[in-house]
């Protein structure tokens, strides 16, 4: 199985730190937040991942290359040079579908935005997406990570119910989106490629989910730029969560470190 770490975004809240600079480049914990995401997939087994691009596209190739010093494969699915060419979150997916499913090898995928930082286990969607290797007719189109809603978003995205249903307006808790989720690839067969969002498209299909409640952030702005640099410090408690012993944490930061 493959992962999409989203990258193509204007992240304009934080300028003029990103002005040239993808927001999922930019570093906390001394790492850049995708280096993170892929650290944590890679943690759960994944080894293979796709990137988008379109704000400051050449950035992250530059940066990351062929995935080599994470001990990954890295893919990547170029949709222009800037945010205004960017597809969305649906928009992109379709567009790098054959990468994601390896031209139909795969028919599970992960997708996580590459501007969050979490303690998230993605062993836990791993695991989910053997359970539905083993039982494709009772897998839903998507499962979705929630978490309590931050401050600047008190009413929600969608309701989690007590038996793991998802939907817009239904009982259960509200909860936010996470951006971590994890898809059927054939729920996305047949739509056009081009510009389109996840929602509402995605409320027309059958949806599970979860509650995190675990430490996440949506670095958005510079205030949450600051709260995450001071959770997620880049220390050794923080790389052991990540998967990575003391050398190669070294390695890390000698690679990727300092950056925004």
């Amino acid at each position: 199985m493959r992962a999409m770490v989203f990258c193509a975004g204007a992240g304009s809240r934080l300028r003029p730190l990103t002005r040239l600079l993808p927001k999922p480049l930019v570093a906390v914990g001394r790492l850049p937040m995708a280096v993170r995401v892929l650290l944590a997939l890679r943690r759960a087994g994944i080894r293979e991942a796709v990137l988008n691009l379109a704000h400051g596209a050449d950035a992250v190739p530059a940066a990351l290359g062929t995935g080599e010093a994470l001990g990954m494969r890295l893919f990547y699915s170029r949709e222009g040079s800037t945010a205004e060419e960017a597809l969305e979150t649906r928009g992109g997916l379709v567009r790098a579908m054959d990468l994601l499913t390896d031209n139909g090898r795969y028919e599970h995928f992960i997708a996580v935005a590459g501007d969050i930082v979490s303690d998230y286990d993605f062993f836990r969607l791993t695991e989910r997406a053997r359970c539905w290797e083993a039982d494709p007719a009772c897998a839903p189109a998507a499962h979705l990570v929630l978490v309590p809603n931050p401050a600047y978003h008190p009413q929600g995205d969608m309701a989690l119910a007590p038996e793991g249903a998802v939907s817009r307006e239904g009982a259960g808790e509200r909860l936010t989106f996470a951006s971590i989720g994890l898809y059927r690839a054939d729920a996305f067969a047949g739509l056009p490629d081009g510009r389109s969002p996840l929602f509402p498209w995605l409320w027309e299909k059958r949806l599970t989910g979860e509650k995190f409640v675990g430490p996440w952030a949506n670095v958005g702005d510079p205030a949450e730029l600051t709260a995450a640099r001071s959770r997620w410090t880049g220390d050794a408690g923080d790389a052991a969560r990540l998967g990575v012993g003391p050398d190669e944490w070294t390695n890390l930061l000698r690679t990727y470190g300092a950056r925004g």
